[in-house]
């Protein structure tokens, strides 16, 4: 099981901001940003060479609930950036899809 997995099982703590019957957001525990929300689909998907019709509505559900974490944590009006990291290359560290969701100061292009 992966560390996600024990995320969403209550096995490992975390600081939730968000959670329905689909997908978990909690604070990123080295964030780069002065917020910094790591969202997760609970059903496990590995990454997004993995998205398939069966599963991407859980990605969109993902998609439609970001404005709404981005307005409960106050970064709505000010921006915010999304990032999903793929493949080893890509910087993905944990085998389970998950986003970046940061905000609370500015970013440059490219992304850094």
């Amino acid at each position: 099981m992966c560390i996600f997995c024990k995320i969403i099982a209550g096995e490992i703590p975390s600081s939730k901001v968000y959670e329905d019957d689909k997908i978990l957001a909690f604070n990123d525990i080295e964030p780069q940003a002065p917020v910094h929300v790591i969202i997760i689909p609970k059903e496990h998907i590995t990454s997004a060479n993995a998205i398939t019709p069966e599963n991407s509505g859980v990605i969109a559900h993902i998609f439609e609930t970001i404005p709404k974490i981005a307005k409960d944590l106050g970064i709505f009006d000010s921006g915010y950036r999304v990032v999903n990291n793929c493949g080893a290359d890509g910087g993905q560290t944990v085998e389970h899809i998950h986003f970046h969701l940061t905000g609370g100061r500015q970013f440059g292009w490219p992304a850094g």
